[in-house]
């Protein structure tokens, strides 16, 4: 959530991509550290070679003895190239004469870590966290309501049963045209106000109508996917899949609205009425489209009615807490 506030504020994508440096710092870490540790397995496979062919020769002596050398070179030379910036082209060429003047007279190399540290230094996991936090709470504020009236049309005779079950999930539609901006809003500017602020979501749709429509139908498009993985309970030992898929289809979906929330800010003037007309248009057919969609798979869902709380494109992980 975090990150559509950063594109909300700046209005770029890639300030979106929260960890992407040190991440790939540390996967060409990851990179580098496996490519240097190809000649010493190979060396190993040749031991156990030598060993089974000739168990008592001379071979397998030796190798127990270069085995432990090889060991202890390449760990040297995983070092030396993290000390020297640990960029690919380090791990694969150890610079032998850079060392050894290093050796020699010191040097003033940076540590190994640095630059994976001021990669990490970006992240503000703290700040992350809280944001997070105060988003699912405010999905949950905002979807209790309805989710109560559809749970309480369960107790109704048929007819009234009927009408109050389509007041909730009217409702509910209602709640998924705002909640993903109120969620994009208190993400740029954390303040509990910002969660419930509607009036600030609808000044900003006159200034960017369009822009709102294209990010509010990739967030609940790109979450109609995950339901299908409530039909049936998943085995634990796939639990980790859905948290990925949560995030595959989630996370462009908030940068969707931080940068039409963006667009808005960035307007000083409200758009032609064509446009606004046009936009709401495309908010009332999005968001009732949705409001049915996730009504009916209650009836599909592991969980029953209580899944209407588990709503992928607000942020909430609640369907894969029980596995």
């Amino acid at each position: 959530m975090k990150a559509s506030g950063r594109v909300q504020q700046t209005g770029r994508i890639r300030d979106g991509l929260i960890g992407f440096r040190p991440a790939s710092i540390f996967g060409g870490w990851v990179a580098g550290i496996w490519i240097s540790c190809w000649p010493i397995r190979f060396a190993m496979d040749l031991a156990r070679d030598a060993a089974l062919i000739d168990p008592k020769g001379t071979m397998p002596t030796a190798w127990k003895v270069g085995i432990p050398v090889g060991i202890l070179l390449t760990m040297g030379h995983i070092l030396w190239a993290l000390a020297r910036g640990g960029k690919l082209r380090h791990f694969i060429w150890p610079a032998p004469v850079r060392f050894a003047k290093w050796l020699i007279r010191g040097s003033n190399e940076s540590v190994p870590g640095m630059r994976l540290g001021i990669g990490w230094s970006d992240l503000a996991i703290g700040d992350c966290f809280a944001v997070g936090l105060g988003g699912f709470l405010g999905a949950i504020a905002w979807l209790g309501l309805p989710v109560l009236i559809i749970l309480s049309a369960g107790q109704l005779p048929k007819g009234p049963g009927i009408l109050v079950s389509l007041i909730g999930g009217l409702l509910l539609a209602w709640v998924s045209v705002y909640l993903p901006f109120l969620q994009t809003q208190f993400a740029a500017e954390p303040n509990w106000k910002n969660l419930f602020a509607v009036g600030r979501i609808r000044g900003h749709f006159k200034k960017a109508p369009l822009a709102f429509v294209a990010g509010l139908l990739i967030t609940l498009l790109f979450s109609l996917p995950l339901y299908l993985l409530k039909v049936e309970l998943a085995p634990r030992e796939l639990a980790w899949l859905p948290g990925v898929l949560f995030v595959v289809f989630i996370f462009p979906a908030r940068l969707a609205c931080g940068w039409a929330m963006h667009r808005a800010i960035q307007r000083d003037q409200t758009s032609f009425f064509f446009w606004r007309w046009i936009g709401r248009l495309g908010v009332v057919m999005v968001g009732v489209a949705y409001g049915m969609l996730v009504f009916f798979t209650q009836f599909l869902s592991w969980n029953g009615t209580w899944s209407l709380l588990e709503q992928h494109a607000f942020m909430v992980p609640a369907p894969w807490l029980s596995l």
